[in-house]
């Protein structure tokens, strides 16, 4: 077997199952004048206008499957889409902002977003599509609150050590849009809001900070993540509320999740089988510091070689999620690249063992590489090119490392993003 041909196979299957055009087109479909999104049809006769809004890296590919389904059915249109993602459209109007930091071109095109909703009524169909980065690229701060103040707020809850859901109920009380506000926007529209997920658990109120999902957090929530970190406002917080699970506007909304890790970890699975491995899915919600993910999945794969336990090789262990890193040097990389680099420390002349790690955007920290691989050779042929395993992990290095070994991944801009996906073949030695 050629493990590392195999695992660049097992990739690219796993990135093909999350196509955002594909994934949109196999859960909806028009047939007969009727529009089917899952189970949900909507008699396209019945509706007045389609608008269709929505932000993500995804977001391009989303609008064109639209565009095929739909046509000069389409109305007025907004998607926002990271720099050097756009596709050529000829309905939707697409728009480039800034991803991670947001921008006013940003704020500019999510008022534009406000504006198409709030302009549709009862007899209209406001179609959302969202994706990984829509957070970002839909920035709309509360009247009062410039986005300038807002990343000020965002900037002193990372230094306060604030996690992903305390960030997003702040965010979701300091938007116009957000949390369910581009639902209420809406009403008494319908709503359907078509999803590429990029988060664990595919909770429809984290993605994209969930503009059409109710918004389990409340001011309350917010007033004690601020007194529990410290937090200052340059002026008074505007007390709006966010919609609740169990209001009735959610009754006009559906969202549905059309591409996620789950699918993708699924497809690279059928592709390892037919490779003639055993497939063996550890989890699709891994999170974590990173280089423990990565000893973690060598430990497994040495007991699967050694003891032939939890599965025999030929095997196939994948992974899902998204793991953290701890920044401590000044290196260069990202999570996927550092996953590589710690398991090519506990892979050295360990024969039989390739591990891969991948993030299906095809961005791996602020690099152009998408991940990076490991074998038994890796630190080897990176030492000798001058490099010292330890050392440029201890620095976060992991990019330069990896370089030197010829085991970086790049794949350019996919245009999807359903976090990471991490494969590890074994073979009997």
């Amino acid at each position: 077997m050629n493990l590392r041909r195999d695992a660049n196979l097992i990739a690219k299957a796993a990135l093909r199952a999350v196509d955002p055009e594909e994934a949109l087109l196999r859960h909806v479909r028009v047939i007969d004048g009727v529009l089917f999104a899952g189970k949900t049809r909507y008699r396209l006769d019945a509706l007045r206008t389609i608008y269709v809004v929505g932000a993500g890296k995804a977001c391009a590919p989303m609008a064109r499957a639209i565009e095929k389904l739909l046509g000069k059915r389409i109305g007025e249109s907004c998607v926002i889409v990271k720099d050097g993602h756009p596709l050529r459209l000829k309905r939707i109007k697409l728009r480039e902002a800034s991803h991670p930091v947001p921008d006013q071109r940003g704020v500019d095109a999510a008022a534009r977003i406000a504006e198409i909703a709030a302009k549709a009524g009862a007899g209209d169909l406001v179609i959302c599509l969202m994706s990984g980065g829509g957070s970002a690229l839909m920035p709309l701060p509360v009247e009062g609150f410039t986005l300038a103040e807002k990343q000020s707020i965002t900037q002193q809850m990372l230094k306060a050590g604030a996690n992903i859901h305390e960030m997003n109920a702040v965010r979701k009380h300091l938007s116009r849009i957000k949390g369910g506000q581009l639902a209420r926007l809406a009403a008494p529209a319908k709503v359907l809001s078509l999803i590429l997920s990029d988060v664990i658990g595919d909770d429809l109120s984290t993605i994209g900070s969930g503009p059409t999902a109710p918004d389990p957090t409340t001011l309350g929530t917010v007033d004690e993540i601020f007194e529990r970190f410290g937090l200052t406002l340059p002026r008074a917080m505007p007390r709006v509320e966010t919609p609740k699970p169990g209001d009735p506007l959610f009754k006009r909304v559906q969202n549905l999740i059309v591409g996620s890790n789950a699918l993708s970890i699924d497809a690279a699975a059928a592709k390892a089988r037919e490779l003639g491995y055993k497939p063996l899915v550890l989890s699709t919600t891994i999170e974590g510091e990173t280089r423990d993910v990565a000893r973690m999945h060598v430990a497994i794969a040495r007991e699967v070689q050694r003891a032939r336990r939890p599965v025999a090789p030929p095997a196939c262990l994948l992974s899902g999620g998204e793991t953290t890193v701890a920044l401590k040097g000044d290196g260069l990389g990202g999570r996927n690249q550092e996953f590589a680099l710690a398991a090519a420390i506990d892979l050295r002349e360990t024969h039989g063992i390739f591990a891969l790690s991948i993030g299906t955007d095809g961005t791996d920290g602020p690099t152009d590489a998408a991940g990076g691989c490991a074998d038994e050779k890796t630190v080897a042929r990176a030492e000798a090119k001058g490099h010292n395993a330890r050392k440029d992990l201890a620095s976060n290095d992991s990019y330069h490392f990896l370089e030197a070994a010829g085991d970086l991944l790049k794949t350019g801009p996919t245009r999807t993003n359903v976090m990471d996906v991490r494969i590890v073949l074994v073979t009997a030695s």
